[in-house]
């Protein structure tokens, strides 16, 4: 292992490199990241980073902090408390009373989307700072962090819109009195996000809990912790009452599953891996509480011969290496039709290799570091598994042999060719940029192959007969098909996956339905008391 190399931080006004457990900026303060002597980024740090707030109280949880690394080069990006049991314990019992005593869930809807609205502004007119500390925090190229952040800002304006004027549902009558289901909140919800995407996946999930009237309890990923933060701040500083948001930092073995198992907490939203989705749903099913799962996926990516050949090209190259291949709908299995096979997998290759890889804040990247060097040794682990069972690379297969990279965690784009669909390859999540090919013959056989996979997140295909396109989709497997385009996605559009990739849908009217639940009332009418 390459130690971290810890970084040299100057603040602004003082001279010479101070050491990083020295310095609890104000908030705002603005310091250089610098390598050596050379200038790197200017990024805004919150205040206290070695401490996370629980109301108006703030923690140190215990001492023990989780220190965020830079994928670009393997530097500290950031330090932050590290939340503890205990301090789960009291946020719990702080977003309870909030739940129970602050009017926020009594408020008009209208009331509520004021806030929404105010949270929704302030993430924009921080957009700059967040996006900048986001790519430190995670590795993606600073456009790609952007549109994370502007996307975190319309979740809160898209639910701010639905919260005033969403309708609660008058059923017909069927005697003397008249009826209705009314969608209330749960209470204390916990949201457990990845490291893939931060700040967007936790405004995913905290704006339409917030909208149907919980509190809501936030584990980010000890990956990325510190986007949370600098929303709860937000949260704050936007007139959300007390306790009603609290982001917690820390790990999923202790902070994670304490709130899963706390009974205080009486709804789990959760985005990540397969199988904690399952350990979670276990917990949850013991409680019998309601759960939301978003989980992997081995998205078919299909080309069909009469396709836009040059769009099908674009759409597959963005299509797996965006993100640098570590996205849930991440278009990982390519299906080719095999008369037009070897000409679109050679040109394939040859785009790939022309796909910049470089420093996040290169304006040139195409594609940045994976997020962890025990991540790209994963990634490089299934390319090895890959050559074993028998699978050709035709391109990458490996880390970059740029010096600027060296220290960073870059894996190159890689295409693999010459597998069976049942390899385990085609089979398990890898969640980087490594793409399979493999040739189909007509629908029936793409169809099954597409579906030969206990995933069923996301597919796509590219055709100019639409009549196919429309069954090959109804036949899919798969929460989200895309036809002549590939993962586009919208706040007012579901999402979620079939099969082992879910339970639930997240984004639109699903979302505020996700986190809430529904009681009926009936008024009576009649004029006589009822007999038996």
């Amino acid at each position: 292992m390459v130690p971290v190399r810890e970084l040299d931080l100057v603040l602004s006004g003082l001279p010479g490199p101070l050491p990083w457990s020295n310095i609890t900026p104000s908030l705002s303060a603005e310091f250089c990241v610098s390598k050596g002597q050379q200038r790197i980024m200017t990024m805004t740090t919150p205040a206290n980073l070695t401490s996370f707030s629980i109301g108006s109280q703030q923690f140190d949880g215990a001492g023990q902090t989780i220190t965020s690394i830079y994928p670009g080069d393997g530097s500290v990006a950031g330090v932050v408390a590290r939340a503890t049991p205990a301090d789960v314990d009291r946020a719990v019992a702080l977003a309870q009373d909030a739940y129970r005593h602050q009017p926020w869930r009594k408020l008009r809807p209208d009331q509520r989307a004021t806030t929404l609205y105010e949270i929704g502004r302030r993430i924009s007119v921080e957009r700059d700072a967040l996006t900048t500390m986001q790519m430190f925090d995670s590795g993606k190229p600073r456009k790609e962090c952007q549109n994370m952040v502007d996307n975190a800002a319309s979740y809160f304006r898209y639910y701010a819109a639905i919260c005033e004027t969403w309708q609660n549902e008058m059923t017909s009558p069927r005697g003397d009195y008249f009826s209705m289901s009314l969608a209330e909140p749960f209470g204390v919800v916990a949201a457990i996000t990845p490291w893939n995407s931060p700040i967007m996946a936790e405004a995913q999930k905290a704006a339409p809990a917030l909208a149907a009237g919980n509190a809501v309890i936030l584990k980010p990923s000890e990956e990325t912790p510190m986007l949370a933060l600098e929303l709860a701040r937000i949260c704050t500083e936007a007139g959300l009452p007390e306790g009603l948001f609290t982001a917690l930092p820390g790990y999923g073995e202790d902070v994670g599953a304490a709130l899963v198992a706390h009974p205080g907490v009486r709804m789990v939203s959760f985005t990540g891996g397969t199988e904690t989705g399952r350990a979670i749903a276990t917990v949850a099913g013991k409680r019998l509480i309601p759960v939301g799962l978003e989980l992997g996926g081995k998205s078919p990516h299909i080309v069909f011969e009469e396709a836009d050949l040059p769009m099908a090209m674009a759409g597959v190259i963005s299509g797996i290496y965006g993100s640098a291949g570590q996205s849930c709908v991440a278009g990982t299995r390519l299906f080719v039709q095999r008369s037009i096979y070897r000409e679109f997998v050679d040109e394939l290759v040859a785009r790939s290799r022309q796909v910049k890889v470089g420093l996040p804040d290169d304006p040139a990247a195409q594609m940045g570091p994976l997020i962890s060097r025990a991540h790209r040794d994963r990634v490089a682990g299934y390319v090895d598994l890959a050559r074993s069972e028998g699978g050709r690379v035709l391109c990458g297969g490996s880390a970059p042999d740029d010096p600027a990279l060296a220290q960073g965690w870059f894996y190159l784009p890689t295409v693999i060719d010459g597998l069976q669909n049942s390899a385990r390859a085609c089979q398990e999540e890898i969640f980087g940029p490594v793409l399979v090919t493999i040739p189909f013959d007509d629908e029936a056989d793409v169809i099954a192959q597409a579906n030969d996979t206990v995933y069923g997140l996301a597919a796509g295909m590219w055709t100019r007969d639409v009549a196919k396109a429309w069954r090959v989709a109804r036949e899919i497997e798969a929460g989200s098909i895309w036809i002549n385009t590939y993962k586009q996605s919208h706040i007012a559009t579901a999402f979620g996956g079939f099969k082992d990739s879910g339970i639930g849908r997240e984004k639109g009217l699903h979302g505020l339905r996700l986190y809430s639940q529904v009681k009926s009332v009936f008024f009576g009418l009649q004029d006589k008391p009822l007999g038996l």
